[in-house]
């Protein structure tokens, strides 16, 4: 089964933001997850060798001044290295569209409260 936005996303749901109880997803801090295949990735293009890809993440932060965005960053990185199928993920940090609690999922605001 090839890698989706969803297998990464589900995986991103491992990671928090330090400040909040929250996962980054239901945080609304995900903006956009693309997936290409790598083709300089080890054993690319042998038989039998699964195709790995490269996964850009496009991300927010809960504000412009966020101290923990090193951390946050390594966070992605680290979770997405353990999928076998992934070979390289880059995290851009964007700054628009702003995030506002607007963006939370219902599962997030239940979990706030709000």
């Amino acid at each position: 089964m090839p890698l989706s936005e969803d297998d990464v996303l589900n995986a991103l749901r491992d990671c928090y933001d330090p400040e909040l109880p929250i996962n980054l997803v239901d945080l609304g801090l995900i903006y956009r997850v693309a997936i290409t295949p790598d083709a300089d990735a080890p054993g690319a293009g042998i038989e039998g060798v699964p195709q790995r890809h490269r996964v850009e993440i496009d991300m927010t932060l809960t504000s412009p001044g966020c101290p923990a965005h090193q951390q946050i960053i390594a966070q992605v990185q680290n979770r997405l290295a353990g999928i076998e199928a992934i070979s390289r993920t880059d995290v851009k940090i964007v700054w628009e569209p702003t995030w506002g609690p607007d963006r939370l999922t219902p599962a997030a605001r239940k979990q706030l409260g709000i």
